[in-house]
């Protein structure tokens, strides 16, 4: 508890508060790493300042988490083409998140929702991690990665209620939260059936030949 205190009470200092040109390239890195663990921390457990953390977006959070679930799902479904779908999806669901979010009233800019969305994504980077080393194959063992997936949808959409929740009315949230929810339920779908259930087909053996009797 006094750990969370500690993230709650902490004052946010964005790149803007903070003058980086005369600084060393390693002060820079090292307070970038800060604020994606803070801001990964309250998605984790999303509390008090959590809007406020992710309200001021960055981009480095959200690359590494979308990079890291295309390379596992790329590993898990042996197929590079991964890697493109992940990030047009992102890219397509911020743009239609953030549009859908206009519409209804809310401030939220682009970037804004990229770096949310992007941010929580985290949950579903741990079901495909702990899905790569499953069996595969089995009715049990995709009721399991179906439990697994399910459970980190309901966090992914949890962690971004307070910020997206937080920006709209309360008789609009709904409509701001459900397509959110729709986007993660998509990102969920692919880790779901991403894992290659097929066995590799052995190599037939070459058939030898007799030579034609004279």
């Amino acid at each position: 508890m006094e750990f969370i205190n500690q993230m709650n009470d902490e004052p946010l200092q964005t790149p803007e508060h903070v003058a980086t040109l005369d600084e060393p390239v390693s002060e820079t890195l090292k307070r970038d790493a800060k604020m994606v663990g803070l801001k990964l921390f309250h998605v984790v457990c999303p509390h008090g300042k959590g809007p406020a953390a992710l309200r001021d977006w960055d981009l480095w959070g959200p690359l590494v988490f979308c990079f890291f679930l295309a390379a596992v799902l790329a590993l898990s479904s042996n197929s590079g083409s991964v890697f493109t779908i992940i990030f047009m999806v992102v890219g397509i669901g911020s743009v239609v998140i953030c549009a859908n979010a206009r519409l209804v009233g809310t401030k939220i800019s682009f970037f804004q929702c990229v770096s949310v969305l992007g941010y929580c994504i985290f949950p579903l980077d741990i079901a495909a991690l702990i899905g790569l080393f499953l069996p595969s194959g089995g009715w049990v063992w995709f009721f399991v990665r179906l439990i697994l997936c399910s459970l980190s949808l309901l966090w992914c959409t949890w962690a971004t209620v307070p910020f997206f929740g937080g920006m709209a009315i309360l008789e609009r949230r709904t409509l701001v939260i459900y397509p959110v929810f729709l986007f993660y339920m998509f990102l969920m779908f692919l880790v779901l059936v991403g894992k290659n259930d097929e066995p590799d087909s052995p190599t037939p053996s070459p058939t030898p030949t007799t030579p034609p009797e004279m």
